[in-house]
């Protein structure tokens, strides 16, 4: 009853840390702190080549034989710079690598390549590392043994026995209780609605399910098969709150669409989908890369070359995907604009109406109002002052003769211009049509006297 309850659904448990044999004595999970913050975590693990594999120490030695090793770094996900990341490479991994294994390691962008007799490769985008939306992951591959390096935790990269598995369990499901205070009792595993939602997400099933890697081209497959597993989760988790958020907006009002324009939160939405999309497009470059040198290589089998090729197919159909959810995020967020300039418009006509109401008043006001003599229906009789409202009233309607000129010119300027125009165009073809005529005259004449001017 209690493994349900035990499933980490912020990532901060770590799956990778369980033992793969019930019978190995349980360790304590390798964690290097160092002075640049934050903890780095690191795991290894020998294969035997025929379907087992076991905790090792961190020694960074190579198998013999069929066996091969495979050491993976988690860098810490924070707000740290890339110097920083090298440093805490350089603390884990040297010796025995050297500074150009380690750069090629943790630099950003696409990278295939042989660095120092290895074949390295690594999808590292270069945004925040505190963004859901970075990846990072960089491999190091010789015969004998794996070296990866990833920022964060990357769901099912790791390996756990098949016993741990929730997917394996019978699931049960929360029963209500009823109305003397009792709870009905049920056999399997009591599913939470919280850990259904987690499991909704995922693209993938759990670490207890992966396959055991046989030979390193497996671990290759198996390292950027989990990689395009991640992104695929992201995605799905886009696609549900993308449409959880449609419903919001189907059913919200005024406050609702405000509250999400001043949040910013379609646009900030879209900035995160251009950053999925240029991993995707890092992976579309690195991985056909990496298929081409590893189809050169012995240990390298053909079938995994063929995984490869399918890999590369997900990550572009994936593509095709973050598309579809960009142009729905820019769909969304060109209707809110509508909405947020109509909600404009409903102001300023409220505005224009109260306008045409008060102008007539404050014109009247501001007429019965002047201190000039002479003003009608105020008793002002003054044989000298009773010229000064007529005065002031003509200089008004100058004034306002003025401004309308002002404004009217252009379009007095405009047909002023066209009228010009056309008289200069009919006097030009009057002049023209006249010449037509006087020349066919004279052809004419020279017809009948039996010769045509040339």
């Amino acid at each position: 009853m209690e493994l349900a309850e035990e499933l980490q659904i912020n990532g901060e448990g770590e799956e990778m840390d369980r033992e793969p044999l019930p019978e190995l004595p349980r360790r304590e999970p390798h964690l290097y702190r160092n002075h640049f913050g934050g903890t780095v975590r690191r795991k290894a693990y020998i294969f035997d080549g025929h379907g087992d594999f076991y905790n090792k120490e961190w020694d960074l030695t190579e198998g013999r034989g069929n066996e091969f090793c495979w050491y993976h770094v988690e860098l810490p996900k924070g707000p740290q710079k890339l110097s920083q990341s090298a440093q805490q490479l350089i603390g884990v991994l040297c010796p025995p690598l050297k500074l150009q294994d380690i750069l090629s390691l943790v630099s950003n962008g696409p990278f295939c390549g042989h660095v120092d007799g290895a074949l390295v490769f690594r999808v590292n985008s270069p945004g925040p590392p505190a963004s859901d939306f970075t990846f990072r992951i960089a491999a190091r591959i010789t015969e004998h043994s794996v070296i990866t390096v990833s920022l964060g935790r990357v769901p099912r990269l790791g390996f756990s026995p098949v016993g741990e598995s929730l997917l394996s369990e019978i699931p049960s499901v929360e029963s209500p209780t009823n109305l003397r205070g009792e709870q009905k009792e049920r056999d399997g595993i009591v599913i939470r609605e919280h850990v259904l939602e987690f499991l909704l997400t995922m693209n993938h099933s759990e670490e207890a399910d992966n396959p055991v890697p046989k030979s390193v081209s497996n671990l290759v497959v198996h390292i950027i098969d989990t990689h395009v597993d991640h992104l695929q989760d992201v995605v799905t988790k886009l696609e549900i709150e993308l449409d959880s958020v449609e419903l919001e907006l189907d059913k919200g009002g005024f406050a609702l669409k405000k509250q999400m324009l001043d949040d910013r939160r379609f646009p900030k939405m879209h900035v995160n989908l251009q950053r999925l999309l240029q991993v995707i497009a890092h992976g579309e470059q690195v991985f056909p890369r990496v298929k081409e040198k590893c189809s050169t290589k012995q240990w390298f089998s053909g079938e995994d070359v063929n995984s490869l090729e399918e890999l590369t197919g997900r990550l572009r159909r994936l593509k095709d995907n973050v598309g579809f959810i960009a142009n729905r995020v820019t769909a969304i967020q060109a209707g809110l604009d509508s909405w947020q300039a109509e909600q404009i418009n409903k102001k300023l006509y409220y505005l224009s109406f109260l306008s045409i109401v008060f102008l007539p008043l404050s014109i009247i006001t501001g007429v019965f109002g002047m201190n000039v003599g002479g003003v009608p229906w105020t008793g002002q009789n003054d044989p000298t002052l009773k010229n000064g409202f007529r005065n002031v009233m003509l200089l008004c309607i100058f004034m306002l003769l003025l401004a309308l000129l002002c404004f009217s010119f252009p379009a007095l300027y405009s047909r002023i211009v066209t009228w010009q125009r056309r008289r200069i165009l009919r006097r030009s073809w009057s002049l023209n049509r006249k010449s037509f005529i006087s020349r066919t005259h004279g052809i004419g004449v020279q017809e009948r006297r039996g010769y045509l001017r040339l």
